[in-house]
């Protein structure tokens, strides 16, 4: 599964090439995502006025809710010193669960915002999802 934080989600707004490229993929391929939590885009709506709305226009894009479960998880998870609220619902999301299975990817502005143990890739790192 690969998530956008808030740094991605924003940079794919903006036309960010290599997310474009990966989202127009991910659109042609039947049953595959990208996942953004709702917290995630809650913070780049805040950040940015009609952000949102910008990419909720893009296909292959699913906003992962905030539960009842991960409401209180992610309410631990802030109150525990993991980060934001948005930071920890992306750790939320990529924590593996029985309908999501192995590892996700978290890509992000931001790599320095995310504890050990979690897959996280830098959105402008050189070679990013094979763009260079």
């Amino acid at each position: 599964m690969i998530i956008l934080d808030v740094g991605a989600a924003l940079a794919l707004a903006h036309g960010h090439e290599a997310l474009h490229r990966l989202a127009d993929n991910v659109a042609h391929t039947p049953g595959d995502w990208l996942h953004l939590p709702a917290l995630c885009l809650m913070k780049a709506e805040e950040s940015e006025a009609n952000v949102g709305g910008a990419l909720m226009a893009l296909p292959g894009l699913h906003v992962d809710p905030l539960g009842q479960v991960a409401a209180i998880t992610v309410g631990g998870m802030v109150r525990d010193g993991w980060g934001g609220a948005d930071t920890c619902h992306a750790l939320y999301v990529a924590t593996p669960h029985l309908d999501s299975g192995g590892m996700s990817i978290i890509l992000t502005g931001q790599e320095d915002l995310y504890p050990p143990g979690f897959l996280t890739v830098d959105i402008d790192a050189p070679g990013m999802l094979g763009y260079h």
